[in-house]
Protein backbone atom coordinates (compact mmCIF):
# COMPACT_ATOMS: atom_id res chain seq x y z
CA UNK A 1 0.00 0.00 0.00
CA UNK A 2 2.82 2.49 -0.91
CA UNK A 3 1.28 3.97 -3.33
CA UNK A 4 -2.41 5.97 -1.51
CA UNK A 5 -1.55 9.43 -1.62
CA UNK A 6 -3.43 11.96 0.69
CA UNK A 7 -4.72 13.82 -2.30
CA UNK A 8 -6.78 10.11 -3.51
CA UNK A 9 -8.07 10.34 0.24
CA UNK A 10 -9.46 13.50 -0.34
CA UNK A 11 -11.28 12.54 -3.62
CA UNK A 12 -12.34 9.52 -1.46
CA UNK A 13 -13.44 11.11 1.16
CA UNK A 14 -15.57 13.83 -1.05
CA UNK A 15 -17.32 11.22 -3.62
CA UNK A 16 -18.01 9.48 -0.21
CA UNK A 17 -20.07 12.40 0.73
CA UNK A 18 -21.34 13.71 -2.38
CA UNK A 19 -22.29 10.80 -3.36
CA UNK A 20 -21.99 11.92 -6.86
CA UNK A 21 -18.48 11.84 -9.28
CA UNK A 22 -19.66 15.71 -10.75
CA UNK A 23 -20.40 17.31 -7.50
CA UNK A 24 -17.30 15.33 -5.77
CA UNK A 25 -15.25 16.96 -9.11
CA UNK A 26 -16.68 20.35 -8.54
CA UNK A 27 -15.87 20.78 -4.10
CA UNK A 28 -12.23 19.54 -5.14
CA UNK A 29 -12.07 21.98 -8.36
CA UNK A 30 -10.86 19.57 -10.63
CA UNK A 31 -12.68 17.75 -13.71
CA UNK A 32 -14.89 14.95 -13.55
CA UNK A 33 -12.28 12.58 -15.52
CA UNK A 34 -9.34 12.85 -13.40
CA UNK A 35 -11.48 12.47 -10.13
CA UNK A 36 -12.71 9.18 -11.64
CA UNK A 37 -9.31 8.17 -12.38
CA UNK A 38 -8.11 8.97 -8.92
CA UNK A 39 -10.79 6.60 -7.55
CA UNK A 40 -9.77 3.62 -9.92
CA UNK A 41 -6.20 4.29 -9.10
CA UNK A 42 -7.60 4.46 -5.52
CA UNK A 43 -9.38 0.85 -5.48
CA UNK A 44 -6.69 -0.37 -7.85
CA UNK A 45 -4.27 -0.12 -5.08
CA UNK A 46 -6.31 -1.48 -2.63
CA UNK A 47 -7.31 -4.42 -5.05
CA UNK A 48 -10.85 -4.07 -3.30
CA UNK A 49 -13.92 -1.88 -4.78
CA UNK A 50 -15.05 1.23 -2.77
CA UNK A 51 -18.32 1.96 -4.34
CA UNK A 52 -21.26 0.96 -5.93
CA UNK A 53 -21.48 2.66 -9.64
CA UNK A 54 -25.43 3.84 -10.25
CA UNK A 55 -26.54 5.71 -13.71
CA UNK A 56 -27.01 8.71 -11.44
CA UNK A 57 -25.40 7.97 -8.29
CA UNK A 58 -22.70 5.95 -6.52
CA UNK A 59 -22.86 4.21 -2.99
CA UNK A 60 -20.20 2.65 -0.68
CA UNK A 61 -19.75 -0.75 -1.07
CA UNK A 62 -19.25 -2.69 2.70
CA UNK A 63 -15.48 -2.54 2.67
CA UNK A 64 -16.10 1.48 1.48
CA UNK A 65 -17.67 2.46 4.75
CA UNK A 66 -14.99 0.61 6.76
CA UNK A 67 -12.44 2.19 5.25
CA UNK A 68 -13.79 5.25 5.02
CA UNK A 69 -13.88 5.41 8.84
CA UNK A 70 -10.28 4.54 8.92
CA UNK A 71 -9.85 7.53 6.17
CA UNK A 72 -12.03 10.10 8.39
CA UNK A 73 -9.10 9.68 11.20
CA UNK A 74 -6.61 9.92 8.68
CA UNK A 75 -7.72 13.74 7.67
CA UNK A 76 -8.60 14.86 10.62
CA UNK A 77 -5.50 14.20 11.90
CA UNK A 78 -3.37 15.58 8.83
CA UNK A 79 -5.88 18.69 9.05
CA UNK A 80 -4.61 19.06 13.19
CA UNK A 81 -1.05 19.02 11.85
CA UNK A 82 -1.70 22.24 9.95
CA UNK A 83 -3.77 23.38 13.08
CA UNK A 84 -0.46 22.59 15.37
CA UNK A 85 1.47 24.81 13.19
CA UNK A 86 -0.40 27.57 12.69
CA UNK A 87 -0.91 28.00 16.52
CA UNK A 88 2.84 27.83 16.79
CA UNK A 89 2.81 30.61 14.82
CA UNK A 90 2.15 33.13 17.79
CA UNK A 91 -1.77 32.69 17.43
CA UNK A 92 -2.56 33.32 13.69
CA UNK A 93 -5.68 31.54 12.81
CA UNK A 94 -5.57 31.15 8.77
CA UNK A 95 -8.70 29.32 7.50
CA UNK A 96 -11.59 28.90 10.22
CA UNK A 97 -14.79 26.62 8.93
CA UNK A 98 -17.33 27.51 11.45
CA UNK A 99 -20.84 25.61 11.57
CA UNK A 100 -23.52 27.40 12.54
CA UNK A 101 -27.28 26.50 12.89
CA UNK A 102 -29.94 28.38 10.98
CA UNK A 103 -32.02 29.98 13.91
CA UNK A 104 -28.49 31.85 14.44
CA UNK A 105 -27.17 32.60 11.42
CA UNK A 106 -28.87 34.93 9.73
CA UNK A 107 -28.93 37.46 13.00
CA UNK A 108 -25.72 37.10 14.26
CA UNK A 109 -23.11 36.54 11.26
CA UNK A 110 -23.66 40.12 9.21
CA UNK A 111 -21.92 41.46 12.61
CA UNK A 112 -19.91 38.49 13.66
CA UNK A 113 -17.74 38.45 10.40
CA UNK A 114 -16.63 41.77 10.51
CA UNK A 115 -15.37 42.04 14.24
CA UNK A 116 -13.88 38.39 13.25
CA UNK A 117 -11.93 39.82 10.60
CA UNK A 118 -11.22 43.19 12.48
CA UNK A 119 -9.40 40.94 15.26
CA UNK A 120 -7.98 38.85 13.24
CA UNK A 121 -5.46 39.81 10.51
CA UNK A 122 -5.91 37.50 7.31
CA UNK A 123 -8.58 35.43 8.80
CA UNK A 124 -10.17 33.05 6.05
CA UNK A 125 -13.50 32.41 7.43
CA UNK A 126 -15.82 29.49 5.60
CA UNK A 127 -19.00 29.14 6.79
CA UNK A 128 -21.37 26.12 7.33
CA UNK A 129 -24.80 26.81 8.37
CA UNK A 130 -27.16 23.32 8.92
CA UNK A 131 -28.76 21.83 12.02
CA UNK A 132 -27.07 20.96 15.09
CA UNK A 133 -26.52 16.76 14.27
CA UNK A 134 -24.84 17.61 11.14
CA UNK A 135 -22.80 20.01 12.50
CA UNK A 136 -21.64 17.64 15.78
CA UNK A 137 -20.89 14.70 12.74
CA UNK A 138 -19.11 17.61 10.82
CA UNK A 139 -16.99 18.49 13.90
CA UNK A 140 -16.49 14.95 14.78
CA UNK A 141 -15.08 13.93 11.02
CA UNK A 142 -12.87 17.26 10.59
CA UNK A 143 -14.89 18.75 8.20
CA UNK A 144 -15.49 22.08 10.33
CA UNK A 145 -13.78 23.30 12.84
CA UNK A 146 -15.80 24.72 15.44
CA UNK A 147 -19.37 25.64 15.51
CA UNK A 148 -22.00 27.74 17.37
CA UNK A 149 -25.25 26.73 18.85
CA UNK A 150 -28.13 26.27 20.87
CA UNK A 151 -26.41 24.18 24.46
CA UNK A 152 -25.70 21.61 26.43
CA UNK A 153 -24.35 19.71 23.40
CA UNK A 154 -22.92 16.80 26.03
CA UNK A 155 -20.42 15.45 23.44
CA UNK A 156 -17.54 14.04 25.91
CA UNK A 157 -15.03 14.69 22.63
CA UNK A 158 -16.00 18.25 22.50
CA UNK A 159 -15.14 21.52 24.30
CA UNK A 160 -18.52 23.49 24.79
CA UNK A 161 -18.41 27.62 26.33
CA UNK A 162 -21.19 28.66 27.24
CA UNK A 163 -21.57 32.74 25.49
CA UNK A 164 -24.72 34.31 26.24
CA UNK A 165 -28.28 33.48 26.97
CA UNK A 166 -31.56 34.52 24.53
CA UNK A 167 -34.95 34.40 25.65
CA UNK A 168 -38.08 33.64 23.29
CA UNK A 169 -40.18 36.01 21.98
CA UNK A 170 -43.95 35.16 21.36
CA UNK A 171 -44.99 36.69 17.50
CA UNK A 172 -48.81 37.08 16.91
CA UNK A 173 -50.97 38.83 14.04
CA UNK A 174 -51.16 42.68 14.94
CA UNK A 175 -55.33 42.38 15.86
CA UNK A 176 -53.95 40.41 19.47
CA UNK A 177 -51.62 42.98 20.41
CA UNK A 178 -53.85 44.02 22.93
CA UNK A 179 -54.61 40.79 24.56
CA UNK A 180 -53.19 39.14 27.60
CA UNK A 181 -49.73 37.34 26.86
CA UNK A 182 -50.48 33.40 27.19
CA UNK A 183 -48.00 30.91 29.53
CA UNK A 184 -47.17 27.93 28.39
CA UNK A 185 -50.03 25.79 29.08
CA UNK A 186 -52.45 28.08 27.37
CA UNK A 187 -49.94 28.20 24.18
CA UNK A 188 -50.91 24.20 24.06
CA UNK A 189 -54.77 25.83 22.82
CA UNK A 190 -53.42 27.51 19.84
CA UNK A 191 -51.96 26.95 16.64
CA UNK A 192 -48.85 27.01 17.46
CA UNK A 193 -46.77 27.11 14.14
CA UNK A 194 -43.01 25.75 14.57
CA UNK A 195 -40.25 24.69 12.75
CA UNK A 196 -39.74 20.98 10.99
CA UNK A 197 -38.34 18.09 12.98
CA UNK A 198 -34.55 18.44 13.60
CA UNK A 199 -34.24 21.52 14.92
CA UNK A 200 -33.03 22.30 18.02
CA UNK A 201 -35.57 25.59 18.32
CA UNK A 202 -38.91 23.37 17.90
CA UNK A 203 -37.54 21.22 20.63
CA UNK A 204 -36.88 23.92 22.91
CA UNK A 205 -40.28 25.87 22.35
CA UNK A 206 -42.74 22.52 22.58
CA UNK A 207 -40.74 22.07 26.31
CA UNK A 208 -41.43 25.59 27.17
CA UNK A 209 -45.18 24.93 26.42
CA UNK A 210 -45.20 20.79 27.71
CA UNK A 211 -45.88 19.88 24.26
CA UNK A 212 -43.94 16.26 23.30
CA UNK A 213 -42.31 16.62 19.84
CA UNK A 214 -44.22 13.61 18.91
CA UNK A 215 -47.88 14.88 19.77
CA UNK A 216 -50.39 15.62 16.53
CA UNK A 217 -50.55 18.82 15.67
CA UNK A 218 -52.71 20.64 13.38
CA UNK A 219 -50.39 23.44 12.86
CA UNK A 220 -47.83 23.84 10.20
CA UNK A 221 -43.92 22.70 10.14
CA UNK A 222 -41.88 25.91 8.01
CA UNK A 223 -38.28 25.51 7.37
CA UNK A 224 -37.62 28.64 7.95
CA UNK A 225 -38.30 31.33 10.88
CA UNK A 226 -39.39 33.96 8.18
CA UNK A 227 -41.99 31.34 6.89
CA UNK A 228 -43.28 31.09 10.00
CA UNK A 229 -43.83 34.88 10.73
CA UNK A 230 -45.22 35.68 7.74
CA UNK A 231 -47.75 32.93 8.10
CA UNK A 232 -48.35 34.79 11.37
CA UNK A 233 -49.34 38.11 9.63
CA UNK A 234 -51.35 36.10 7.24
CA UNK A 235 -53.56 35.09 10.18
CA UNK A 236 -52.97 30.83 10.25
CA UNK A 237 -51.60 31.10 14.28
CA UNK A 238 -48.46 32.32 16.54
CA UNK A 239 -45.19 31.44 16.72
CA UNK A 240 -41.97 31.70 19.02
CA UNK A 241 -38.87 33.05 17.66
CA UNK A 242 -35.26 33.91 19.78
CA UNK A 243 -34.95 37.76 20.27
CA UNK A 244 -32.41 37.98 18.14
CA UNK A 245 -34.76 37.66 14.85
CA UNK A 246 -36.91 39.98 15.66
CA UNK A 247 -35.38 42.80 13.65
CA UNK A 248 -34.99 40.67 10.98
CA UNK A 249 -37.97 38.77 10.76
CA UNK A 250 -40.94 41.40 12.16
CA UNK A 251 -40.23 44.47 10.41
CA UNK A 252 -42.01 43.85 7.02
CA UNK A 253 -44.86 41.16 7.99
CA UNK A 254 -48.28 42.49 9.99
CA UNK A 255 -47.32 40.65 13.37
CA UNK A 256 -46.74 42.52 17.35
CA UNK A 257 -43.82 40.91 19.55
CA UNK A 258 -45.04 40.11 23.43
CA UNK A 259 -42.72 39.17 26.13
CA UNK A 260 -43.12 36.09 28.17
CA UNK A 261 -43.61 36.56 31.49
CA UNK A 262 -40.99 35.19 34.04
CA UNK A 263 -39.50 32.67 33.86
CA UNK A 264 -39.22 33.44 30.22
CA UNK A 265 -38.73 30.92 28.16
CA UNK A 266 -34.95 31.06 26.75
CA UNK A 267 -31.94 29.03 25.28
CA UNK A 268 -28.46 29.59 25.62
CA UNK A 269 -25.87 29.92 22.65
CA UNK A 270 -22.34 28.95 22.92
CA UNK A 271 -19.61 27.68 20.78
CA UNK A 272 -18.05 24.25 20.82
CA UNK A 273 -14.58 22.62 19.25
CA UNK A 274 -12.55 19.35 19.03
CA UNK A 275 -10.86 18.73 22.56
CA UNK A 276 -8.14 17.05 20.48
CA UNK A 277 -7.52 20.29 18.19
CA UNK A 278 -3.93 22.69 18.49
CA UNK A 279 -6.63 25.47 17.94
CA UNK A 280 -8.13 25.39 21.39
CA UNK A 281 -6.95 28.48 22.47
CA UNK A 282 -7.34 30.77 19.35
CA UNK A 283 -10.84 29.30 19.60
CA UNK A 284 -11.31 30.16 22.55
CA UNK A 285 -10.73 33.90 21.84
CA UNK A 286 -12.86 33.85 18.52
CA UNK A 287 -15.76 32.65 21.84
CA UNK A 288 -15.05 35.67 23.46
CA UNK A 289 -15.69 37.75 20.20
CA UNK A 290 -18.78 35.79 19.84
CA UNK A 291 -20.14 36.53 22.98
CA UNK A 292 -19.26 40.35 22.65
CA UNK A 293 -21.67 40.32 19.69
CA UNK A 294 -24.22 38.10 20.95
CA UNK A 295 -24.32 40.27 24.37
CA UNK A 296 -24.70 43.47 22.51
CA UNK A 297 -27.50 42.30 20.20
CA UNK A 298 -29.60 41.83 23.55
CA UNK A 299 -29.37 45.84 24.40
Amino acid sequence: MKNITLKQLRYFEALAQKGHFGHAAVSCAISQPALSVQIKELEAELAMPLFERGPRSVRLTGFGETFRQRVTEILRSVDELGDLARSAQGGHIGRLRLGIIPTIAPYLLPRLVGHLSAEFDGLDLRVRETLTPRLIAELHDGRIDAAILALPISEPALTEVALFDETFVLVRPDHDAEKPVPDGEALQKMRLLLLEEGHCFRDQALSFCKLGSAMPRDGLDGSSLTTLVQMVGAGIGVTLIPEMAVPVETGAAQVSVAHFAEPQPSRTIGMVWRKSSPMAGQFARIAEVVRRVGAASDR
